[in-house]
Formats: C-alpha cells, structure tokens, sequence
C-alpha cells in the first residue's frame, strides 16, 4: 500500500509520548485516526492536532483494562471510521513493585492494559481485516518481552504474552493478508512512562519520540506479503527509511 491517504488507524495510547507521535504521523498521511487514551483532556488536544494536520479523528476516552469498555470502543471505532488498515496497540502500564508488595488488582490491571486489551483489540478487527482483503497489527513491544527484571512481575509477562500473541496471529494471519508483527522502541525514548522508570543515565542518551515514528508509517503499509511474524526496532526501521534504504 503506497498511500495511506483516507485510510483508517486505530491507536492506543494516543495522548501521549509515542502514541502521540505516531499519531501526528498517520495524520500527516492523511489517514482517519480512532485515538484511544484515558486521558480525556490530552486526547481531544491530540485530536485537534491530527485534523489541523490533515488528518480525521475520533478520539475515544477508554480504561483498556476494563474488557468491556475496550470491547465498546473497538466497536465505536470500526462503526465511525470502518475497517482499519492498521491497529497500533502501544497503551501499557508499568509500575515497577517488589513482587512482595504487588496486590493482585494492581498486577491484573496492569496485565490486562497490556496484553488483554491486545487480544480484545485484535478480536475485533480480525474478521473485518479478513472481510477487507488484509490489514497490519502492531503491538508495542520491549526489552520486557524477551527478558525479565526486578520489579516488573505483571509488565514482564504481559510483553511477553503480546510476543506470543503476535507469534500465532502472524501465522493464522497470513492465509489472509494480515500482518502482525511486535515492534520495540529500540532507543531511549522521552515519555512520561520512561521519566519515571529511566535512571540518570538512560535519560542523557533519551531520544524524541516523533524519530521513531516513520516506523509505524512504514508498517501502516504492510500486508502478510510483506513484513509479518517479526520483532523489530522501531529506531531501526525509521533509521533505515532516513537513509533511504527502505523506501515509504
């Protein structure tokens, strides 16, 4: 797909940091953005953003840890803007706690914003991507996905559930032109998430989060005949577009 123009995305975690690059991003392309946040103030700021850039947005306010709320907002969005091309689910929570300390609502919240809103999210727009002729998934991923740390006993495991989510939807996905793939920042990137988890020294090399957007123009792009079933590095990728080694 060489143009992105009037096409639909639906995003997670638009309101801010990287959801809110990618956003300007999609809107810059002249896409139809479902922008997807909590955060209600921020959201509509982000929305007035994308359509002065050219772009349509729905903003809807969702908790992603709430199944049905999640459920309703996937509805609203395919009913407004009508199958996407793309869904970039980048919403998470990380709260890192001893797991000596962590309280069960606490751990299952932060699972279910990450990796059942993934599954929800998915669900929904699988039989319409079908019924389309294909589409790209997207699901953000990290250092978390593959490894484990101190203090991240519900955002480890939700990361790695989303790389194991990729891994089979890639393969049922293909028959049907479906691409889903995983995605890491691959650098520093200067969030509100990342201010408060980073240390000091992390925090020197941090990068804008708009430098890793070209990526998610580039997968908007994607069918299960291109690129799916991988994990890549967003820094990567919009590196390599930069240099014209990939070409939008």
């Amino acid at each position: 797909m060489s143009d992105l123009r009037g096409k639909t995305a639906i995003l997670t975690g638009a309101a801010q940091g990287l959801g809110y690059a990618i956003a300007r991003a999609y809107a810059a392309e002249g896409m139809r953005v479902a922008l997807m946040d909590v955060q209600r103030e921020r959201l509509n700021q982000v929305a007035d953003e994308v359509r002065a850039l050219g772009g349509e947005a729905l903003p809807i306010v969702v908790d992603l840890s709430d199944a049905t709320a999640t459920q309703i907002a996937a509805d609203e969005a395919l009913a407004v803007l009508g199958t996407p091309c793309v869904l970039v689910h980048n919403a998470a929570l990380l709260r890192e706690v001893p797991f000596a300390e962590v309280r069960f609502e606490n751990w299952r919240r932060e699972l279910d914003i990450i990796l059942q809103a993934a599954f929800l999210l998915c669900k929904a727009v699988w039989q319409p991507m079908m019924a389309a002729g294909g589409g790209s998934i997207v699901l953000l991923s990290s250092g978390s996905g593959i490894k484990g740390f101190v203090n991240e006993s519900a955002y480890c495991p939700g990361k790695h559930g989303q790389e194991g989510l990729m891994k089979v939807l890639s393969m049922e996905g293909a028959p049907h032109h479906i691409a889903v793939n995983t995605i890491t920042p691959g650098a520093p990137i200067n969030t509100p998430m990342s201010d408060s988890n980073y240390s000091p020294e992390m925090k020197l090399k941090w990068v804008d989060p708009a430098l890793l957007a070209p990526a998610f123009v580039y997968l908007a792009k994607q069918g299960a005949a291109g690129l799916t079933g991988e994990r890549l590095s967003a820094w990567d990728v919009s590196e390599q577009i930069r240099a014209g080694q990939i070409t939008l």
